[in-house]
């Protein structure tokens, strides 16, 4: 990912927010492109006088950040996808309205696969498949979603509510299974905002399918109540998925995590082009 997008052939400058893992788009570059307008600042300000919601949850939506300018770094505001796409919403132009129409369809997908969950696998399938996926991968990826839902499910009936729980209990069973956590397994993958399991091998789904599935009969058949027993049985679970990788490692001499990932490959061409004329 470049610190530069660029939309419909102009540049909106973007910038990495390392506390939630998400990209952040500068709003007045978007607006300006989406309005044409000469002074898209004043544009805003206008935008949030027309819709009272969007400037009362204003501070929510928009979070300065340090951003490259031609005069050095500046604080400006920017918003991740789903700020920028709430603002989209009240610009009153022709080219905002793909985007709008874009919303409507994902909220109408959203309510049919609500009547009808087989709905959500199968676009999820033809969204791999899109992407590039072969089907085997495929289906080991569908299996693991199926698993660590399952998973989910048993961490809620036994008290685990927040997100950050489930974060910790999933890096206790990752560090058990792979001997890293998942931010030091994507760091190491050169990750950022990815999903880690769509860049994990084939091997690498499977033991983590299996740290997972081991967790969830523990927890089943031992019935730990709270966040402390169920880190405990986190990481018992995780440690069968770990000591059946350690014994494979060792039948066969080659490590099961891998630094390979499905990032798109880098074109050289011009590095090896200019390596020619040297």
């Amino acid at each position: 990912m470049s610190n530069i997008k660029l939309f419909e052939s102009e540049q909106i400058r973007t910038v990495w927010n390392e506390i939630d893992e998400k990209w952040y788009f500068v709003v007045v570059d978007v607006v300006r492109i989406l309005t044409d307008s000469s002074n898209p600042t004043d544009y805003i300000k206008k935008i949030r006088k027309r819709d009272i919601q969007l400037s009362e949850g204003w501070g929510q939506i928009v979070t300065p950040l340090s951003v490259e300018t031609a005069g050095g770094k500046q604080k400006l505001n920017c918003a991740n996808a789903k700020g920028l796409l709430r603002i989209i919403q009240s610009i009153p132009s022709p080219k905002a309205e793909p985007f709008k129409q874009w919303l409507a369809q994902v909220g109408s997908d959203r309510l049919d696969e609500i009547e009808n969950p087989e709905l959500a696998t199968q676009r999820t399938r033809e969204l791999y498949k899109a992407k590039g996926y072969p089907d085997d991968w495929i289906e080991k990826r569908m299996r693991s979603i199926a698993i660590r839902e399952e998973l989910t499910e048993e961490w809620k009936n036994r008290g685990i509510k927040q997100q950050i729980e489930y974060a910790i209990l999933t890096a206790e069973i990752s560090k058990a299974t792979f001997g890293l956590t998942p931010s030091e397994y994507k760091k190491m993958k050169q990750l950022k905002s990815q999903n880690l399991r769509d860049h994990m091998t084939d091997l690498e789904l499977i033991f983590s399918m299996l740290g997972e599935a081991s967790t969830t009969e523990i927890v089943k058949n031992k019935n730990p109540k709270g966040f402390n027993e169920n880190k405990k049985a986190s990481r018992q679970g995780g440690a069968v998925a770990g000591n059946a990788r350690l014994e494979l490692e060792s039948k066969t001499g080659k490590k099961v995590v891998s630094t390979g990932n499905y990032l798109p490959k880098k074109k050289k061409n011009k590095e090896l082009k200019s390596g020619k004329k040297k």
